[in-house]
């Protein structure tokens, strides 16, 4: 099982997500190394299709799967939350279910 956070410096939001990301997995019981991968070319956004800072990836799948036809850039990435409203963060709701998707939580 593998958790990876890919962010891009320019993007306010990362350290947020990341600490998020963190507080969710203990509230959960999820122990694994989360490895942070820093996104600084475009073609290293082109290798990694990341669609933007912040992205988490649980088992190489993105918590919240982009449109297929997504374009892979150095940007900052925006979620829709549960209640409609545009986010620079995943909701904690988000990371919990997608935790939950993949790992046996009690």
């Amino acid at each position: 099982m593998s958790i990876q956070f890919l962010y891009y410096e320019d993007c306010p939001s990362h350290d947020d997500a990341l600490d998020r990301l963190k507080t969710v997995m203990a509230e959960v019981g999820v122990n694994v190394n989360i490895e942070i991968i820093k996104v600084e070319t475009e073609a290293q956004a082109q290798q990694l299709r990341f669609v933007g800072s912040p992205t988490i990836l649980i088992n190489g799948k993105d918590i919240v799967p982009p449109p297929d036809n997504a374009y892979y850039s150095l940007t900052c990435r925006a979620y829709r939350l549960e209640n409609g409203r545009i986010s620079p963060l995943p909701s904690v709701d988000m990371i919990r279910h997608a935790l939950q998707q993949h790992f046996t939580i009690v």
